[in-house]
């Protein structure tokens, strides 16, 4: 329930501050191959007026044209892999459903401090341009390989709510040795199919805002786009430190804070 006004975006300010965070978002979901919750999950709470609960699943129902916009563009490019989109959603299903029963059982604090290493790693190779010794060929990588994928952002995702994007573009780009922009593309396809399972859920919990969830879409939008067209327009290199770069801040700035929870909660 709310703790102020019925409504949180009746303020015309706030209706435009939504706006601004949803381009914002989509932005760094069409430039990087995620879902932009890294960026709405926070300000639904702290400048939307959203609960706690709406945070988490208001983001969920804004990654679907987010992401579908953005492999879109992605796709009239000709970088998208339907194929291995094909392969990595049902296992991303699965693991997304299975992630989201066991956050109850796991220690989330624990587990995302390893996470957070190991997307560290990944990110120091992409930036390195480390690749598998054998090349990547249309239609010849074992569809096993992206099932597996997708079983591991899928459950990621449910486990920790981190968005899948941020283990499948460095696990499709090091593990199989698709180009960075294909990836990217393909990342965003998979995603949109990850976050219905979750969205169906909290639809019929009553958690989603969809006040809140029209405001930030209008920015999403025409950002997820933008994002996707600038990626397109780069050089390899330049767009593999930017990924790179990004997916290293961002499991810094999980480390940290998952490092500050267990302080607080030994404390």
């Amino acid at each position: 329930r709310r703790q102020q006004a019925d409504h949180p975006l009746d303020p015309p300010l706030q209706v435009g501050l939504g706006v601004l965070v949803g381009f914002a978002a989509g932005i760094l979901s069409g430039l990087f191959g995620v879902g932009g919750g890294i960026v709405t999950t926070p300000t639904v709470n702290t400048l939307l007026g959203g609960t706690p609960i709406q945070a988490i699943a208001t983001p969920l129902p804004v990654i679907l044209p987010t992401s579908l916009v953005g492999s879109y563009t992605y796709a009239k490019a000709g970088e998208v892999s339907f194929r291995a989109a094909r392969w990595a959603a049902i296992p991303g299903i699965g693991g997304a459903v299975a992630g989201a029963l066991l956050t109850e059982v796991v220690n989330v604090h624990l587990l995302l401090l390893v996470t957070s290493g190991l997307i560290a790693f990944t990110a120091v190779q992409v930036i390195m341009e480390r690749v598998p010794k054998t090349p990547w060929e249309r239609g010849r990588t074992p569809g096993w390989k992206y099932g597996a994928i997708g079983l591991v952002a899928g459950f990621v995702s449910g486990l920790l709510g981190v968005g899948g994007g941020i283990v499948m573009v460095p696990a499709l780009t090091l593990w199989i040795g698709m180009p960075l922009r294909r990836a990217l593309g393909t990342s965003l396809l998979v995603i949109a199919v990850l976050v219905i399972p979750g969205t169906i859920i909290h639809a019929l919990l009553g958690n989603i805002d969809w006040a809140i969830f029209l405001v930030l879409v209008l920015g999403v939008v025409p950002g997820a786009r933008i994002g996707a067209r600038i990626a397109l327009g780069v050089r390899e290199r330049t767009l593999r430190i930017a990924v790179g770069t990004f997916l290293l801040v961002v499991a810094l700035a999980y480390a940290a804070s998952q490092v500050a929870s267990l302080a607080e909660r030994r404390g």
